[in-house]
């Protein structure tokens, strides 16, 4: 059977679709090229860095260990991703977090077991249960037909703060949370986009979680692995370094333009997230563009400091932290399963994320490794250093994920994931289920992929 002949329904009217141009080569593109190769689709995937992966981004921190400089942590909620490890031969391994952590939420460090922080425990639990409630109303399905959207979609994060967090410790404790939980900074989401991202993944409970939540395990070897393998079975399909400019549609198919040259298909998938997708142009344009003048990069920059071992934890120390002050907001334990390094990864979110970003790589340095000392003291200096700032990314413009601004749900909520003519749209920003985590991404390709195959 040829390609053509076991390939989807076209348009009403017209031919089979028989080929694709997918345009991006991360989680979201790889999976939705895959899909409809294993239909036979002629795809070819476009993808403008020298690598596979999108945000998620492999660094060798000693010969055969890897850590993630992107997308890292999976719950057992995130059944689409562990299918899909379990087709490429990859498993999981717990994220350790046996030993105490370390807090410096004031003017002293303090030492404590588990992760509650030293602060007043009525005000945080109030600041939660007025987040709770916040999600219990949102349709994760729809967030713009939530109850009382238009008002949630006008405020951001800051203001329902303001008018919300009477008592210091909850002011001090909500922006950490927000930029640990989404990348971040109050300011520039709205407060239904806030709500709709905690129920999207799972609650605050199970997004917050390392044992049982979507934090309790990392992909054995590095999440760097998945789009690297389902880019080796694509073989040469798949293109690197070819940015792409241009999609212009007719009532044939689409040309898609690169640094390179033009490819003809009949579809075009833009498995890219929602600031560079707009910057394609598109002839003719979509009725609504992906983004706003509101629409922000997630904010979020990975430090890592590698160690010859992880020598926190001959100490007690599970290497968990959370700080007031910057440059590193939290710290984690992501030393190689299989040894070889002790890696305490920083977390550099919200409005921090920008002044870092901003420094020199001697600042950054300088500053990262005097903090992880006073929290630390065991620590000599790194025999490592890695800097991955997301914000400052040009193809990636941000991670986790997109923060949606005031009125970006209802203004482009409505028409997020329906294609324009022959153009369709991937990425973890277009998934209402885990949105903004590997999940989202891999089920956002997945529904790409019945699209076309639906097209009649």
């Amino acid at each position: 059977m040829s390609a053509r002949d076991s390939a989807a329904p076209g348009p009403a009217g017209g031919r089979p679709v028989a080929s694709a141009v997918v345009v991006g080569a991360g989680l979201a593109g790889l999976t939705a090229a895959s899909g409809l190769a294993a239909h036979g689709i002629e795809v070819t995937v476009l993808e403008a860095r020298g690598r596979v992966g999108g945000r998620t981004h492999g660094l060798q921190v000693a010969p055969g260990s890897w850590v993630d400089a992107g997308a890292a942590y999976l719950g057992d909620r995130h059944t689409q991703l562990h299918a899909l490890m379990s087709e490429l031969g990859l498993k999981s391994t717990p994220t350790t977090m046996l030993g105490a952590s370390r807090f410096a939420l004031g003017a002293d460090h303090a030492t404590r077991d588990g992760r509650f922080p030293p602060l007043n425990a009525v005000a945080l639990g109030d600041l939660f249960e007025l987040m709770a409630e916040l999600t219990a109303v949102v349709r994760p399905e729809a967030p713009w037909l939530t109850p009382d959207a238009e008002r949630l979609d006008t405020l951001t994060a800051a203001d329902w703060a303001e008018r919300h967090l009477s008592h210091p410790d909850a002011r001090l404790f909500f922006p950490l949370f927000l930029g640990e939980m989404m990348a971040a900074d109050p300011a520039d989401v709205s407060v239904l986009h806030m709500a709709f991202y905690l129920r999207s993944g799972g609650g605050l409970r199970y997004l917050n979680a390392f044992a049982g939540g979507a934090q309790q395990d990392r992909v054995a070897g590095g999440a760097h692995q998945i789009c690297d393998r389902l880019a080796e079975r694509l073989g040469a399909r798949v293109r690197l370094g070819e940015p792409v400019r241009a999609v212009h549609q007719d009532g044939l198919g689409v040309t898609v333009r690169s640094d390179h040259g033009e490819h003809r298909a009949d579809v075009a998938v833009l498995a890219l997230p929602p600031l560079p997708a707009d910057a394609v142009e598109q002839h003719p344009a979509p009725p609504v563009r992906r983004t706003s003048g509101r629409t922000a990069r997630g904010c979020a920059v990975k430090v890592h400091l590698v160690h010859p071992a992880p020598l926190w934890r001959d100490h007690g120390l599970s290497g968990w932290s959370v700080n007031a002050e910057g440059p590193l907001l939290s710290t984690v334990d992501d030393s190689p399963a299989e040894g070889g390094a002790g890696v305490l990864t920083g977390f550099v979110t919200g409005a921090e994320a920008h002044r870092f970003a901003a420094l020199t790589p001697r600042r950054q340095r300088a500053a990262a490794v005097e903090q992880a000392a006073r929290l630390f003291p065991m620590l000599p200096e790194p025999a490592g250093f890695h800097v991955t700032d997301w914000v400052n990314e040009q193809y990636s413009q941000g991670c986790y994920a997109a923060l949606f601004g005031p009125g970006d749900w209802l203004r482009h909520g409505p028409t997020l994931t329906t294609p324009h003519q022959r153009v369709h749209w991937a990425g973890t920003e277009t998934s209402t289920e885990f949105f903004g985590l590997m999940e989202g991404a891999i089920r956002s390709g997945h529904r790409v992929v019945a699209e076309i195959l639906a097209r009649t």
